[in-house]
């Protein structure tokens, strides 16, 4: 994928995230979903059942290239896949045994249709397709450079620039070509691509982002996670490990190891957030981690009340393992409404004064006159949170304690998260007791760095070598940022027009 930071007002549709009503982005958005599979006759609809199953990871737009042996086949789409690929004659456009695919959340670039992935070209050496999920921390350095020696891109984002550097390259082997582009680019990724013979997966060095390899029929499949092997009824082989390059053609697997070895670092928030409960990521089950976070949080943070009560659904795990440890009653103390669409994103004023009630409605039988344990996942710029609150004691709640299961956001990311910038942060303002008043608790607290190591099975964080990226509550960025670091300065949307400026 790519990123820069999007403009406040841009809103995607979401069933798994927590809407944004206001606007303002409260909620971190996922980054993207990919999926490819190889030597399958019903290639196209098996990845368009991966992608509904990834669809958490990106609302916004979906697509399918397809290779039939001859020709490429592709069907790019704006919106939700449901609403797109489960049509017989969309899928009946993607003839062939083999094809990728891609769910996007842009955090660069419109939402276009010129953007939508699996990007396709045709090189020297015959079609080439190609979906991500990650940022390049470079790329926005590498897009200039490109542009300035003639590159004509036809997107805003930057994996458009993967592209034009394998076609650059001056390798006669294609996966050399490939593996020559991995060498210049930065940051974070998992692709999938697809060319006339093979199917590649990648994935970035320190293996930020995930990727899994499955088989289905005999037919190797690469997806972000393995919620997506499950719904097509695939086995989990294992996962592609970091830094690893691996190409399937008729002559079977192969793997390749271009560079040094490295400790792996997955994203912390694969755990906390972004990952769907029943995935497994990097050998620990979410659901798991999720619960063991809240468990954390109940031995670190815990008060005397009446109920745990979920922020649904992303805090439902944690509570969970927060009542199991704390012996306190786990309630649904808020109900969630699923059906809140694009419609209601832009209401009159005096609506969007209630918007989190379209989302979120309060059971007031559960919590009137109870000191509740309020648990979310995280706190971004905390405008859901403080209205959450004023919502539990308009209901009744006698008291309301607010515990988080991570640490406070303090750090804008740079590897495929839209997070604000850091003055858009809460924690990054604000003490911990500036926070308790904005928000309107009668306590605020977050896991700690080292709890939420220790839920992940680890004695803490060793800042020497960190096993995960957890640069949003620690700063420690793993990778060089030469976008960020660079003299000229960045626009906040990529443009067409402005790099041809």
């Amino acid at each position: 994928m790519d990123r820069t930071h999007k403009a406040s007002g841009d809103t995607a549709i979401a069933d798994h995230l927590d809407l944004d009503i206001d606007g303002n982005g409260d909620r971190l958005r996922e980054e993207c979903g990919v999926f490819g599979i190889f030597g399958h006759p019903d290639a196209a609809a098996i990845t368009a059942l991966g992608l509904h199953a990834l669809q958490h990871r990106g609302q916004e737009a979906a697509g399918i290239v397809s290779f039939d042996g001859k020709r490429f086949h592709s069907e790019r789409r704006l919106g939700l896949v449901g609403d797109t690929f489960s049509r017989r004659d969309v899928i009946d456009h993607l003839p062939g045994s083999s094809a990728v695919g891609h769910v996007r959340y842009s955090t660069t670039g419109e939402t276009i249709l010129r953007n939508v992935q699996p990007l396709f070209a045709e090189l020297n050496a015959g079609g080439f397709a190609v979906g991500h999920n990650g940022n390049l921390t470079n790329g926005l350095t590498l897009r200039r450079e490109l542009v300035r020696n003639g590159a004509m891109m036809q997107s805003t984002t930057d994996t458009e620039v993967i592209l034009h550097l394998v076609a650059q390259s001056k390798r006669n082997r294609f996966i050399e070509r490939f593996i020559d582009a991995l060498r210049t680019i930065e940051g974070a990724y998992s692709l999938v691509a697809l060319t006339n013979k093979k199917l590649i997966g990648a994935r970035d060095p320190l293996g930020i982002r995930p990727l899994v390899l499955g088989e289905l029929d005999g037919c190797p499949i690469l997806a972000s996670e393995t919620c997506a092997l499950d719904i097509i009824g695939a086995k989990y082989i294992r996962d592609i490990e970091n830094g690893e390059v691996v190409v399937f053609d008729e002559n079977g697997a192969h793997s390749h190891k271009p560079f040094p070895p490295m400790d792996p670092r997955p994203c912390i928030f694969e755990y906390i957030y972004f990952s769907r409960p029943d995935s497994v990521v990097g050998g620990r089950p979410v659901y798991d981690i999720r619960k063991a976070m809240g468990a954390e949080l109940a031995r670190e943070s815990h008060v005397p009340s009446d109920v745990v009560v979920p922020v649904p659904d992303s805090g439902v795990p944690a509570a969970v393992g927060y009542s199991q440890t704390s012996g306190v009653p786990f309630e649904l103390g808020i109900i969630r409404n699923h059906y809140v669409g694009r419609t209601f994103i832009q209401p009159t004023q005096s609506v969007r004064e209630l918007g989190v009630r379209m989302k979120h409605s309060a059971n007031r039988a559960a919590i009137a006159g109870k000191r509740i344990i309020l648990i979310d996942d995280s706190l971004v710029r905390g405008t859901t949170s403080r209205k959450i609150v004023k919502m539990m004691r308009d209901a009744g709640a006698k008291e309301v304690h607010f515990r988080l299961a991570s640490p406070p956001i303090t750090h804008p990311d740079y590897y495929g998260i839209d997070t604000p910038d850091r003055d858009g942060l809460l924690a990054a303002r604000h003490n911990l007791e500036e926070m308790r008043q904005l928000i309107g608790a009668d306590t605020l607290a977050f896991l700690s760095v080292d709890g939420i190591y220790r839920a992940m099975g680890e004695p803490g964080r060793d800042p020497a070598r960190p096993k995960f990226t957890d640069h949003c509550f620690t700063g420690d960025y793993p990778t060089p940022l030469t976008d960020q670091t660079q003299t000229e300065p960045q626009p906040r949307q990529l443009s067409l027009l402005a790099e041809a400026s």
